[in-house]
């Protein structure tokens, strides 16, 4: 392919909270870029995702689930996943299988009303709904928007991906190449680390806890001898009951999320680490401009 045949593009993924974009995302790319969980509102930030394939870059966007915001933490959320409206080149829209069309998604719907651009529609975990549902759902969502595209997909399994990248090489323009080949995301390891820590303390503590924490990186800086970086976090809750939580008995509980994170951004990063965690109560952070900008939400 000649190099003026070479095509790019940028592609967002949106949709409510924990329908699986982040999933999507990690399974594209083919390497951990974002974290995963089955709690809502994970994904706090925009995170790119970059994909080459022979003659073509994929930027994807994993974004925030839209949703009614509470805070000035869900504003920010809402606000960056519909900005991205305007800064790709297609649009892909993902449902879970099996459910409805209800409020959020209508209301996203809406949202989409005169983008002109290509829309996907990817129905999500079809590997857990038999066939005729999916078909059902098909039509129902055909007949809500003008859909460029409906691919039923297993974010997990990876079905029908391949399928799902031909076409979006088919919508994409002639473009350059944004990003090197070796770059798999734009996001810094500092931000990365961030975000390992916070998953951590998802996968370990009660349902009402990942909500109401952020994690910040104070320092993160490499040592002399070059073998060792260190990195020293802050967790933000909102009440002495959830720094308790994480703390656990005896410091347990923030000793196995230390744990977990460190040997994880060890195997990223390949180098040693060490990783120093507080927990600190801010009341009401996620409506605090000056913690939300210190976390990197510009509300």
């Amino acid at each position: 392919m000649s190099e003026a045949a070479f095509k790019s593009g940028f592609v967002s993924i949106i949709g409510r909270p924990n329908v699986g974009k982040s999933t999507l995302l990690n399974t594209i790319i083919g390497e951990k870029i974002t974290i995963v969980s089955d709690k809502p509102q994970t994904t706090r930030t925009k995170i790119l995702g970059v994909k080459n394939l022979p003659g073509v870059q994929i930027v994807f966007m994993d974004t925030p689930g839209i949703h009614k915001p509470k805070h000035k933490l869900n504003e920010y959320m809402v606000k960056t996943a519909l900005s991205t409206f305007d800064e790709v080149d297609i649009l892909l829209f993902m449902i879970e299988a099996g459910e409805p069309s209800g409020p959020g998604d209508r209301y996203i719907l809406e949202m989409l009303t005169g983008v002109t651009k290509p829309v996907f529609l990817l129905i999500n975990k079809i590997d857990s709904l038999p066939k005729n549902m999916v078909l059902q759902q098909i039509e129902e969502y055909r007949h809500l928007y003008p859909f460029k595209e409906i691919f039923p997909v297993s974010a997990l399994c990876g079905d029908n991906i391949n399928r799902l990248l031909d076409s979006i090489i088919q919508e994409l323009p002639e473009g350059p190449q944004y990003f090197p080949e070796d770059i798999a995301t734009d996001q810094p390891m500092r931000f990365i680390a961030s975000e390992i820590i916070r998953e951590k303390i998802f996968q370990l503590t009660y349902q009402e806890i990942p909500y109401s924490i952020a994690v910040g990186i104070e320092d993160f800086k490499e040592a002399e001898d070059r073998n060792l970086v260190v990195i020293r976090g802050i967790i933000f809750v909102e009440r002495d009951s959830q720094k308790g939580i994480i703390i656990g008995k005896g410091g347990a509980m923030l000793k196995k999320v230390g744990q977990l994170a460190r040997e994880e951004i060890e195997a990223i990063m390949g180098i040693k680490v060490f990783l120093e965690l507080w927990v600190k109560v801010k009341e009401k952070w996620q409506s605090d401009d000056q913690v939300l900008k210190m976390l990197g939400y510009k509300a």
